[in-house]
């Protein structure tokens, strides 16, 4: 049986850019989440893996963390911008072996794999597609630490740590959430593992809730270019470095660091009404314009969306409202990192 129809024997539906939805019941999967360990298949992000003994010095002149430091056993949020400093593409950045591995959000991997093949020019590297070998899977809940380590035979790793082990690669995530990727061959045993362990099926929404609440800010083709790294807080969680050097925009993420003008946040927020990634959020002191934009957003369990809005930082004491200065007011949620 393939991947694609173990899931589909599961009940696996699927939107019109293949993105598993839901397993036939979205609104118990998002229930769930609470109570129990959920699995998701993860194929709304992309692998892009580098080969070749200079990956790491192009990685580090392009990223903006500093890749060199990145050891197998860790993990590093990192991101790609114009020159102007807005972002293109934020990362998941791990290791495996001698090869770097850029996770991405699927829909923007073939544009920018082909954008960064542009500057190896003679660099000992090499980008290529990995999806069609790796299959990702999120695991988060309760008891995910304890079904991850059963399932892998390795303990499950701390937040931004990576364990390699026979059966998978274990990526620790913040709120208590892990990443696998799993050889392909593997990817069916790896997932009826964890089933049999307890684990429920859950679509993508569920997981993007869980990047939501861990404040994980995932560039999609709906906010390219519209932040600079610091605007979706990438530096206070590790993806971005301030003493490596030369990057593309690494002038201009360092003059909004040390000049202090850093205008805009990320905050987590909910509204009653459905939003998605690219919404504009209003202020009534902003004269019209457009306090911000949301960068990511999915249902809630107690009804509505949770998301992740990027706005002014003085339109918070005015409030702001989806849409319009007249739409759906937003009320702030905690992020569980602290802001400046």
């Amino acid at each position: 049986m393939s991947w694609n129809e173990t899931l589909e024997s599961r009940g696996a539906r699927r939107n019109d850019a293949g993105i598993i939805t839901d397993f036939g019941h979205a609104a118990d999967e998002l229930a769930a989440l609470a109570s129990h360990t959920v699995v998701s298949p993860l194929n709304q992000y992309g692998l892009i893996r580098f080969s070749g003994e200079e990956t790491a010095t192009f990685l580090n002149g392009q990223l903006s963390s500093d890749v060199r430091t990145l050891a197998l056993d860790a993990a590093q949020y990192s991101s790609y911008s114009t020159p102007k400093g807005r972002m293109l593409a934020s990362f998941l950045v791990f290791r495996a072996g001698d090869d770097y591995y850029l996770q991405i959000a699927s829909e923007l991997q073939t544009a920018i794999q082909k954008r960064l093949g542009m500057f190896i020019l003679r660099t000992k590297t090499k980008p290529s597609d990995a999806g069609a070998e790796c299959i990702l899977l999120g695991v988060a809940g309760p008891d995910a630490a304890a079904k991850v380590a059963a399932v892998t035979g390795a303990a499950a790793p701390a937040a931004m740590a990576v364990v390699h082990t026979e059966r998978a690669t274990v990526i620790g995530l913040a709120d208590g959430r892990f990443e696998l990727v799993i050889p392909a061959e593997s990817a069916e045993s790896v997932w009826l593992a964890l089933l049999d362990a307890g684990a429920k099926p859950v679509g993508e929404p569920v997981w993007r809730l869980t990047e939501i609440r861990a404040g994980a800010p995932w560039i999609t083709a709906a906010t390219q270019e519209a932040f600079v790294a610091q605007m979706a807080n990438m530096e206070l969680i590790g993806a971005v470095s301030f003493t490596k050097g030369c990057y593309p925009g690494q002038e201009i993420v360092a003059r909004t660091q040390y000049l202090g003008k850093l205008k805009r946040r990320m905050f987590r927020m909910h509204v009653a009404t459905a939003a998605q990634a690219g919404d504009d959020v209003f202020s009534t002191e902003m004269n019209g314009q457009a306090s911000g934009k949301i960068m990511l957003a999915a249902p809630a369990p107690q009804g509505g969306f949770e998301a992740l809005v990027v706005a002014q930082i003085a339109s918070l004491e005015h409030g702001l409202h989806l849409g319009s200065v007249d739409g759906p007011a937003l009320s702030r949620l905690d992020l569980p990192y602290a802001l400046d």
